[in-house]
């Protein structure tokens, strides 16, 4: 849990500085408010109900939103294909830099999850894959597409199985 919270933290731009301070300063000017309106107990109430959940949900709605922003990319699955005499499973793919900035590095996981007739269960199946295969890939320019290819080993699942690709950017 350290790693991840230190991985999180290092992996923080300018931005998310600005995010962070700018829900901070707010919290703080309603909290303020509430304090200044404090005979009017309803609306004091509001606003230090409304300061907290600027503090709570700011950062985190916000440093959701903006990365998906910043970092736009899309990731194409081009083939996938079980391997018959090695217990492994070939996927190939592409990743389109949509954003205006340069990636210094993308993180394509390839997550392998089963398939049932029932789609309700599929939506649930699909949250938990049985098999996880992450790649990194290095300086991508803005507008380029690059393909890719990720061996996911060992596959020794017999029954029928999809593939979900999803690229997280830098």
């Amino acid at each position: 849990m350290k790693e991840k919270l230190l991985a999180f933290i290092h992996g923080l731009i300018m931005y998310d500085y600005i995010l962070f301070g700018v829900s901070f300063l707010l919290f703080l000017l309603f909290i303020i408010l509430a304090l200044l309106l404090r005979k009017k107990i309803i609306l004091a109430l509001f606003f230090v109900l409304f300061g907290f959940a600027i503090l709570l949900l700011g950062p985190t709605l916000g440093y959701i939103e903006m990365h998906k922003y910043l970092f736009k990319n899309s990731v194409r699955l081009l083939s996938q294909k079980r391997l018959h005499f090695v217990e492994a499973l070939v996927v190939k793919g592409s990743i389109t830099n949509e954003s205006k900035f340069d990636f210094s590095e993308c993180k394509i996981t390839a997550k392998v999850y089963r398939v049932t007739k029932n789609r309700y269960k599929n939506y649930l199946l699909r949250l938990k894959p049985f098999q996880k295969m992450s790649i990194l890939e290095p300086d991508i320019p803005q507008g380029q597409t690059r393909e890719f290819k990720i061996i996911i080993e060992p596959f020794v699942y017999k029954k029928d199985y999809n593939v979900s690709l999803e690229g997280n950017c830098k």
